[in-house]
């Protein structure tokens, strides 16, 4: 199961320890994923994605999952969020 954000694609960044001797060994710095139901208003249910806590602000803030995904990047998105943007988009026009 890969440790990435399904709506914004963020993934774990590699870095370095570094001790009090400036000694140097190599770490991740892994997201901080959350699994999380999700309520889309067109489509009247809710899904459940792997989401980091930064981007439930975002979703948040844009007005929730319908909007957020209406105005992502096909590139960001997981292929389950595809799914579900590709939804909202028929519900919307029908």
């Amino acid at each position: 199961m890969s440790r990435r954000c399904e709506l914004t694609g963020k993934g774990p960044m590699v870095g370095n320890n570094v001790s009090h001797a400036n000694n140097k060994t190599r770490r991740r710095f892994l997201p901080n994923l959350t699994e999380t139901a999700l309520m889309s208003e067109s489509l009247g249910r809710t899904f459940r994605l792997k989401v980091s806590t930064s981007a439930l602000r975002t979703v948040d803030h844009r007005g929730g999952l319908d909007a957020f995904l209406l105005k992502a990047k096909d590139a960001d998105l997981s292929t389950n969020a595809l799914k579900i943007k590709k939804e909202v988009v028929k519900a919307q026009a029908a």
